[in-house]
């Protein structure tokens, strides 16, 4: 046998036998190669999932972190006067109602049981009903139909306004009149009496409401 049929038989056993297992040995190659890439891919994506997270949650936190220390330099840095200045004007609105409201007696007039009580005016001589002392402070009593007894002095008023039980043993019945009284002065008109005509009491009208 020469050489020439030597290298042919050995070409057909090489493509009998060894192409089987080249193909075989080349099939589980890849499988295993594409299993390994399948491991590869499967764990980058794994760090790809969880790497990002550490960067980014650290980021966030500087982020509120920086969004924090701005706020507080925001407040700390506003001027105070413009937060007190809110209770302030509210103050103010609360009061202009009061102060607004209700008018008063021009002239103020005192009166007897018959005339009629509110708001004194030239033309229309009511009896002021909301009378204020400047000198004690206190309000102004009424009693219709009653007069004081001439024993009625500042110590005992001093000693028993407001208490209107009290009051009423120095208090004379008598029709018509009307008897009024602070902690200092005392009065019995029977007519329409303008104040400015008693300058010993210190009474002022405290407005009449609507």
């Amino acid at each position: 046998m020469d050489g020439d049929d030597l290298d042919e038989l050995l070409d057909e056993v090489e493509k009998k036998f060894c192409r089987n297992v080249s193909v075989t040995a080349s099939a589980r190659g890849d499988s295993s190669e594409a299993g390994k890439c399948r491991k590869d891919a499967a764990v980058q994506r794994k760090h790809s999932a969880t790497k990002p997270e550490g960067p980014v949650g650290s980021i966030s936190k500087d982020i509120d972190a920086l969004l924090e220390e701005l706020l507080e330099e925001d407040q700390g840095n506003s001027p105070q006067p413009k937060n007190e200045q809110f209770p302030k004007a509210a103050q103010v609105e609360k009061k202009q109602p009061s102060q607004s409201g209700g008018r008063k007696c021009c002239p103020v007039f005192l009166g007897g049981s018959s005339v009629a009580n509110g708001v004194g005016t030239a033309t229309s001589k009511r009896s002021c009903d909301q009378l204020r002392c400047i000198s004690c402070d206190f309000r102004v009593l009424m009693f219709d139909d009653c007069e004081w007894d001439s024993s009625c002095d500042y110590l005992f008023l001093r000693n028993n306004v407001p208490d209107r039980h009290k009051l009423r043993a120095k208090l004379k019945k008598r029709r018509g009149f009307r008897a009024y009284a602070c902690q200092c002065s005392w009065f019995s008109p029977s007519e329409p009496t303008d104040l400015r005509d008693q300058p010993q009491l210190r009474w002022v009208c405290g407005k009449h409401r609507d």
